[in-house]
């Protein structure tokens, strides 16, 4: 696995947060980004995405915005998710990038 420093949620749910490099061979074009939409929509937490550590963030339960990200095949993917769920949210969208959204 790659770079997955995430922090521990409590009670005041802090934000978790946790990266993991494209491998995908286009990258995060249309198909991938409505997979990783279709998976954060299932979470009541909410999930942002950027291509860095400092963002800017972008909501990853909206199709369009996430299109918008572009990143390339090798980009890192930064996440922060913030909700009572968002352990197993983080989980979740790591290993659908790990997994390269099924394309790899």
């Amino acid at each position: 696995m790659h770079d997955a420093n995430a922090s521990r949620a409590s009670k005041t749910l802090v934000p978790l947060t946790a990266s993991a490099v494209l491998v995908n061979p286009v990258g995060l074009h249309a198909r991938p980004s409505v997979k990783l939409t279709q998976c954060a929509k299932r979470f009541a937490a909410a999930i942002e995405i950027a291509l860095a550590a400092d963002g800017p963030w972008t909501n990853a339960k909206s199709p369009v915005k996430v299109m918008r990200v572009k990143a390339p095949q090798g980009a890192m993917l930064y996440f922060r998710v913030a909700g009572p769920d968002g352990e197993a949210a983080l989980a979740a969208m790591l290993a659908l990038v790990h997994d390269g959204f099924g394309e790899a």
